[in-house]
């Protein structure tokens, strides 16, 4: 059977990371969250003291860190971070970096690297319309507003509880808004993609869904 690139893109809380692990486990696929590279370089330039703003500077740190971020495991330059960029803090400093053209840039091409030769389930939000516009399969999963709050706002990552959620919410209008207004590649859906509302949806029906596409384009 071909393998193949399956792009997954959509907003926070979409369920994106629990479908792209779930099917690339099924399918005996990397798993790569290139949300997670973003949060590493911001992390990892706040650690350096590295102003988020300083594009060039953040950019050449992109260029130049030991970066891994596959399956379950994040580390940048011998620091495991895969709990680390889990916050609200990092949430923001994600948000920072990904703004910047030259850091994207440098991103972008890593992960063309990864998913060279197929067999890989990329998550992100341009996987689809930049990383690759050609991939075999596109898939950009949303949900109400309310579910995705619900979601993060129950991840142990993030506060709990009413003003938990409040803030969750909050979060992630800002971060849609960051995500759909920046200049470069912008968080859209693909022409191609197929879009899977996943709101009070099953992730066994979801998986499902999406497997159906796969089996179709491999056949």
């Amino acid at each position: 059977m071909r393998k193949l690139i399956i792009a997954i893109d959509g907003p926070s809380g979409a369920g994106k990371g629990t479908i792209a692990r779930t099917l690339a486990q099924a399918l005996g696929y990397r798993h790569i969250d290139t949300g997670a590279m973003y949060r590493a370089i911001g992390w990892k330039a706040a650690f350096d003291g590295i102003p988020l703003d300083d594009e060039r500077a953040v950019a050449d740190l992109a260029q130049r860190a030991d970066l891994v971020v596959e399956g379950d495991v994040v580390s940048i330059d011998g620091h495991d971070v895969t709990g680390a960029i889990r916050s609200t803090e990092i949430d923001k400093a994600a948000t920072s970096v990904a703004r910047l053209p030259r850091v994207r840039e440098v991103l972008v091409a890593r992960q063309r690297r990864c998913g060279e030769g197929g067999g890989v389930v990329m998550e992100g939000r341009d996987i689809g319309t930049v990383v690759f516009p050609t991939a075999d399969v596109k898939i950009y999963l949303d949900a109400s507003a309310e579910e995705r709050a619900r979601r993060r706002a129950g991840d142990t990552a993030h506060t709990s509880g009413r003003a938990g959620r409040e803030a969750v919410a909050a979060s992630i209008a800002a971060r849609d808004k960051a995500d759909t207004t920046r200049a470069v590649s912008p968080l859209t859906v693909a022409a191609d993609a197929v879009h899977i509302d996943t709101t009070g949806m099953p992730i066994d029906q979801v998986v499902e869904k999406v497997m159906t596409l796969v089996r179709q384009r491999s056949s």
